[in-house]
């Protein structure tokens, strides 16, 4: 990870969210049995709660957002989690390098 990545995560002044996107994903994948999302969303959602993390939730303005990005990147997940950084105006952290292409909020966290 970048040292601005770490930077950015010990400063305290700092709030930082998790989608309800990452959720839903999470458990369709899951469902389907894919090897990469194999984890409990329950359990990730009460860890990420308990970290202090604030949970955002999908409102209609960023469903509304996802129809004015360009079209760099075609899964609709990571289209709303970018509507959503870019409406809030947050950061979105990511380790996908075509998320990251996107103008606005985006760091690629590798």
């Amino acid at each position: 990870m970048p040292q601005e990545v770490f930077a950015c995560m010990s400063d305290s002044a700092n709030r930082f969210f998790f989608s309800v996107a990452s959720l839903w994903e999470i458990t369709i994948k899951n469902r389907r049995n894919q090897p990469d999302f194999r984890m409990d969303a329950r359990i990730l959602r009460r860890g990420l709660l308990d970290a202090g993390y604030e949970e955002l939730p999908i409102l209609s303005q960023h469903v509304l957002a996802v129809d004015t990005l360009p079209p760099i990147h075609k899964d609709p997940f990571d289209r709303l989690l970018i509507a959503q950084a870019i409406t809030e105006g947050i950061v979105l952290l990511t380790s996908d390098a075509t998320v990251a292409q996107y103008p606005g909020p985006m760091r690629l966290a590798r």
